[in-house]
Parts: C-alpha cells; structure tokens; sequence
C-alpha cells in the first residue's frame, strides 16, 4: 500500500504541530508555504529572522544546506524533515544544530490519507549570540 505520493512534495505541517512550535519560537517567515507564488524560489530569497520551513523532501539536501547558512547570518531556522540519519546533509548540517528533536511517532501531514512512512524530526539552528 502506498501511503504517499512521489508525484508531490506539497504534504502541510499537521497545524496544531505546527501551532505548539510557533508558540516557542514567534515565526516571521516560510521560505516554502503551500500554495503560495510559485514563482518564489525560497532557496535563492534572505530568510526571515525566525523561520519556520518544512522543505520539499524531494531535494531535501539544498533546503538543510540553506537553512545551516541563514542561520550562520544570526537567524533562527526551525525545520521539520524527515529523520534520515544516513544521509551526508544530516551529517554536514543537521549535525551542527542546537537541537535535534526525534518526533515518537508518525505525522500525518496535511492532505494526507495515511500516517507519513518515515519517521520526522525537528532541527533548530541558532547561533551561539541567540542562545
């Protein structure tokens, strides 16, 4: 049984996940909103001062990259991606971020039928002057 599509990477953060996380850090940007301008390519735009972003897992590596490098600016970067822990992205960034929260469990991302088939986690990059 397929749960889901490679056809698509617009699967929305479940709302009230995305709610709990917004109350502790105050976004101000979303370099990749669903059904937002496609025209607006959030890998080549200055990220905000405190940016959620649930990338396209279907390039997954360049949106860690550029989450790594905004906040090296002295941004706040939240990111909800998959916990591909064997993955070079994960050990070239994702290993440098403050924390690293392992969600129990699966989501169930917005549009879904099905629980996602992989596990999330929550990365947030900061920098040492925003500790």
């Amino acid at each position: 049984m397929i749960h889901f599509s490679s056809q698509t990477d617009n699967w929305g953060t479940p709302a009230a996940f995305y709610e709990e996380l917004n109350k502790e850090f105050n976004f101000n940007f979303d370099p990749c909103p669903l059904n937002e301008n496609p025209l607006v390519d959030g890998l080549s735009i200055e990220w905000g001062s405190r940016t959620f972003c649930n990338p396209p897992y279907s390039d997954l590596a360049k949106w860690i990259k550029k989450a790594y490098e905004e906040s090296q600016k002295g941004k706040l970067v939240v990111m909800l991606i998959p916990s591909r822990t064997d993955t070079k992205a994960w050990h070239e960034y994702v290993m440098k971020a403050a924390d690293i929260r392992f969600i129990k469990g699966r989501l169930k991302f917005g549009g879904a039928k099905f629980n996602a088939p992989f596990p999330s986690a929550v990365i947030v990059f900061i920098t040492k002057e925003q500790i």
